[in-house]
């Protein structure tokens, strides 16, 4: 009888499925949108775990450098003999550390999760241009994490040349041990993962600009959306040039080239290698790397901008200024790469050049942190865990943006180049920021995914420990770095000017650790509510947005019948008729599907 009344509730949407959805169509090869976006999220989870237990195991190299940790043998193998940790799998943990949180989680879990799931959802498409593309996009993602973990198994050890690998420590294979076989699987792994990360933007954008429904124009369309159509452009245009400079690396590993290399004398002897330059291997790297940082924090601060607006129930501030912030710092965000490379050599003229493009990049910074603050003001606020995360990133947003300032000043960098006055600034401006977005994006959006609630309470017990976690970790860090402590040496116990600040280093990894134990709140919260968390409505946050039109029980193509049309943008909160009632009677929001009555404007004209 329950199959019967079951096959009866599905026969609407049969139009979508013209076969039987096996498990490996339905979970495994899924070409829907939704389900790739949760293996997405689910696989950048895993991603960083791997991520924050390697900085667990520095961190704790470095507070406590003459103690023996019976953990490190455990997990190191030969490179923990003893429970002592090897000098050369420290710089390997730190390596695979940044290049697995960057990249696997950051970039791939934020805007891979988030641009899958809400593209079609919020623009009212049945699914993204290429479900086969996208599908491909996921695979290749997944495939290069594997090759990642893997390298960390390679005898000699993973590639220890720093995330940011340059030569010609990751150029020569005998230079050091991460520099063989685990520096060649890191190159394979960033190539595979390069080309699902362009396979992924242009599919996002080819989907926002041809499958928008009736009456979504660009002006109606969520900051969300702005943020993930920006995104993927920055990355179609910078991800390809460390594609080359990997390749190279690859040329001058394996097949004798010279690109990078040039009079090296290595163990006494002289190599051939002539005419090549490692700063070459810098520009093409930062070329990529420095939009990398906004192809991270843009979906944060998209989903920053809808959660805000919808908790706030206020219209955000300022729709018009927002999206020019989006495009000045895509725009900015590509011609200021050499600010990374001020003690490199270079010109001072050209110095000065990167230090005024970079400062320009404050303004449209400041312009979101300021109509982020200004959306709050007097707003009715809703403070649920998204709520709190997305305030929270405002606030490390304009904390870790402050010290960018100095950083992108060629005159007082050069003081704290390589100090960890640099990791505290990108740490909390990059990592933390953006760790806070994809956090606000699932408890805001969970609902939507899973088809149920995250507890609240544990919500904010993760928010709470995180958030003086994340400062207790980062914030001494700058006061260290000030003092003139060098980033990624893996002891400072030889250096006895450096003796003082053996009790701060202390302190920053219990933070680290209390913070990392919260993590493991957010998981338990994540899997338990998955299959046994309160059923959700269809629009649980009372949101003005499409996505929540949608029935809560999923289907291919996301609405049974027709997509609705769009008429009014998304932030119409809390808006009153010319005598002082709500547009709808006893509800403070109002769909885009609601059409315009007699005398009502959009409000962003």
């Amino acid at each position: 009888m329950s199959a019967i009344a079951h096959a009866g509730e599905h026969a609407h949407d049969d139009h979508g499925h013209h076969h039987k959805e096996t498990f490996i169509t339905k979970y495994i090869f899924s070409q829907d949108h939704k389900m790739i976006s949760k293996q997405y999220l689910v696989t950048g989870l895993i991603m960083g775990i791997i991520g924050i237990a390697m900085s667990l195991l520095f961190r704790m190299q470095l507070a406590w450098p003459d103690h023996k940790f019976t953990i490190y043998e455990v997990l190191l193998g030969k490179f923990g003999t003893d429970g002592v940790m090897d000098p050369s799998i420290y710089l390997a943990l730190v390596t695979i550390h940044g290049t697995i949180m960057v990249f696997f989680v950051l970039t791939a879990g934020l805007s891979g999760t988030f641009s899958n799931l809400l593209i079609p959802l919020q623009i009212g498409a049945r699914d993204m241009a290429s479900g086969f593309l996208n599908m491909i996009s996921y695979w290749l993602f997944f495939l290069s994490s594997v090759i990642m973990v893997l390298s960390l198994f390679a005898e000699a050890g993973p590639a220890s040349a720093g995330w940011t690998i340059y030569p010609p420590l990751s150029a020569l294979p005998q230079a050091i041990g991460g520099s063989g076989t685990g520096m060649t699987l890191w190159l394979v792994s960033m190539a595979i993962f390069i080309a699902s990360s362009l396979l992924g933007s242009l599919n996002y954008v080819v989907t926002v600009i041809n499958l928008r429904t009736k009456g979504m124009s660009m002006t109606r369309m969520p900051l969300t959306i702005w943020a993930f159509f920006v995104t993927a452009i920055i990355g179609i245009v910078s991800f390809p040039v460390l594609l080359s400079a990997a390749l190279l690396l690859i040329m001058d590993r394996s097949f004798g080239t010279s690109f990078y290399l040039s009079d090296i004398y290595i163990a006494g002897e002289v190599l051939h290698n002539q005419g090549g330059s490692p700063v070459l291997f810098e520009h093409l790297f930062w070329f990529l790397g420095h939009p990398e940082v906004y192809i991270v924090l843009l979906p944060a601060l998209g989903i920053t901008s809808e959660i805000i607006a919808t908790n706030a129930r206020k219209p955000i501030f300022g729709y018009r200024a927002m999206v020019a912030s989006i495009l000045a710092i895509a725009f900015l965000s590509t011609i200021v790469w050499g600010h990374h490379m001020f003690i490199s050599g270079m010109n001072p003229f050209l110095g000065s050049v990167f230090t005024f493009t970079t400062l320009l990049i404050a303004i449209p910074s400041a312009v979101k942190a300021f109509n982020y603050i200004t959306t709050l003001w007097k707003g009715n606020l809703q403070l649920n865990p998204a709520m709190l995360f997305s305030i929270g990133l405002v606030s490390t947003f304009i904390t870790g943006g402050l010290t960018g300032i100095i950083l992108g000043d060629s005159t007082l960098d050069i003081n704290v180049h390589d100090t960890y006055f640099v990791v505290a600034h990108f740490h909390l401006v990059m990592g933390i920021s953006a760790l806070y977005g994809l956090f606000a994006g699932v408890y805001h959006w969970f609902p939507k995914m899973y088809g149920r609630m995250m507890n609240k309470n544990l919500g904010y017990v993760h928010f709470w420990v995180t958030a003086i976690g994340a400062y207790g970790v980062f914030f001494p860090m700058h006061f260290i770095g000030m003092a003139g402590l060098p980033r990624r040496y893996y002891t400072n116990s030889n250096f006895p000017y450096f003796d003082d600040l053996a009790d701060t280093n202390v302190l920053i990894t219990v933070f680290a650790l209390i913070t990392a134990a919260a993590q493991l709140v957010f998981l338990y919260n994540f899997i338990v509510s998955m299959f046994y968390g309160k059923k959700a409505t269809q629009n649980p946050w009372k949101s003005n947005t499409l996505e929540w039109t949608t029935p809560v029980e999923h289907m291919h193509g996301n609405w049974p019948g027709d997509i609705p049309h769009v008429y009014r943008w998304p932030y119409d909160y809390s808006k009153t008729n010319e005598n002082g009632e709500y547009v709808i009677a006893g509800q403070d929001w109002v769909s885009q599907i609601t059409p315009l009555q007699d005398g009502e404007e959009e409000m962003h004209h």
